[in-house]
């Protein structure tokens, strides 16, 4: 899946492998109690939370990794404490979803609430 044609984050959430669902749907939870239900929805065919035009956070299955784009920020403070990862313009990519170190992946989703600074960014 590269990009989901899911109206509601619980469809996308039917619409990934087996495998990956289990840890995207703990990052969704990290997401909804950082941020509130009332911000999450669909956006650019992922999930996505804060303004709809221009999300603080989203995430997404692509063919060979699980990304969650959280800014270049984040990157720099929380990159080198999230082992097997890899990284992109303001996004961390994982292959496989136990590489996925939960304990900092919430660090960065309340770090990236409180700023509310753009996934773009």
């Amino acid at each position: 899946m590269v990009q989901s044609r899911a109206q509601t984050v619980d469809d996308f959430l039917l619409e990934v492998s087996d495998d990956r669902r289990p840890a995207l749907a703990r990052l969704r939870g990290l997401c909804l109690e950082a941020f509130g239900a009332e911000h999450e929805r669909m956006a650019f065919g992922m999930p996505a939370y804060g303004d709809p035009k221009n999300p603080w956070i989203a995430f997404n299955s692509q063919k060979q990794h699980i990304a969650l784009y959280a800014g270049q920020d984040a990157i720099a403070r929380f990159g080198g404490s999230l082992g097997k990862a890899s990284f992109g313009k303001g996004c961390i990519r994982w292959s496989k979803p136990d590489a996925m170190k939960f304990e900092v992946i919430a660090d960065i989703v309340a770090d990236v609430a409180a700023r509310k600074a753009s996934a773009c960014g």
